[in-house]
């Protein structure tokens, strides 16, 4: 299957925005203080709060990773297509 170039150019987009937005929210909540603990005794300094977002992070950052990849390949594999070879 072949995308179109305006698709391929949407999930290309799409894959930039992920790494715009979500490297930023990382680092609001690293500053957040309910990322860490009031420093307890035997208490790990990073809370729930923290591994939860960490996570959620990571997994939209591989997504949006996965997606842009597909868009760039998809332009590439559209300017290949037979029905666009120039005269």
């Amino acid at each position: 299957m072949v995308l179109s170039r305006g698709w391929a150019l949407f999930l290309t987009g799409v894959g930039i925005w992920t790494w715009v937005i979500w490297p930023r929210f990382a680092v609001a909540i690293w500053k957040d203080p309910r990322s860490w603990s009031t420093g307890r005794v035997g208490e790990f300094p990073a809370t729930g709060f923290l591994w939860i977002h960490a996570l959620l992070i990571a997994a939209s950052l591989l997504i949006g990773t996965i997606v842009g990849v597909l868009g760039v390949r998809a332009w590439r594999a559209s300017g290949r297509r037979p029905d666009r070879q120039a005269p």
